[in-house]
């Protein structure tokens, strides 16, 4: 059973969420603060962790960041929940690292839809498929520009054209742009094979 770590400061939220994740069979744990969350984020080491931005004394970026220090839960998968749809919420949470941002109130759907790729994406590691997406650079060895690199980085970690333009600060007519030239130059058919090309560069295989 995988154990699912939900910081989240509104009582009625964070119940909705522990429901609809213990009707699929998680295990969850709950905190009503950052401070609390990153405790327990340390002595129980959850597989994964959905953490709301906008929380008072520590908020998701903080949380966030202070996860990344240690060692023993640095890549432990990040999921930020936000009422807040404004976009540079959503790039700084991605710089930060994380690894998906959902805007709430969330389907049910949705979350375990999220919850589900990003435990898939950590067996794959865990059996050896283990790519570092903190830097596009060594993505340019493909000979491509270190724009179409940046967007490469993020289709490899399954954004859609929007996501990307909103974590890059472009639009999303220069995107198609940039997907266009990556399709030609690495002679890939569709957007799962520039993933598979990107994964095994930044894999070293």
């Amino acid at each position: 059973m995988k154990t699912v770590l939900v910081i989240e400061d509104q009582p009625d939220m964070r119940e909705n969420i522990t429901t609809i994740l213990s009707m699929e069979d998680y295990e969850v744990i709950e905190a009503e603060n950052g401070h609390l969350g990153l405790d327990l984020a340390r002595s129980e080491k959850p597989d994964i962790i959905l953490c709301d931005v906008m929380m008072p004394v520590m908020d998701g970026h903080a949380v966030l960041q202070a996860l990344r220090r240690e060692r023993s839960i640095a890549g432990t998968p990040f999921i930020f929940l936000t009422a807040r749809g404004e976009k540079q919420d959503f790039r700084n949470g991605m710089v930060l690292g994380a690894d998906d941002y959902l805007t709430k109130p969330v389907s049910a759907n949705d979350l375990l839809a999220a919850i589900e790729s990003r435990l898939e994406r950590e067996t794959k590691r865990n059996r050896g498929f283990q790519p570092d997406f903190r830097s596009a650079t060594p993505l340019q060895e493909l000979g491509i520009s270190p724009r179409e690199a940046e967007v490469l980085l993020w289709v490899a970690q399954g954004k859609s054209n929007p996501e990307i333009a909103t974590i890059l600060g472009a639009a999303e007519n220069t995107i198609k742009v940039h997907l266009s030239h990556l399709f030609e130059k690495l002679g890939a058919d569709n957007r799962h094979a520039l993933s598979f090309i990107a994964l095994e560069k930044l894999s070293n295989l």
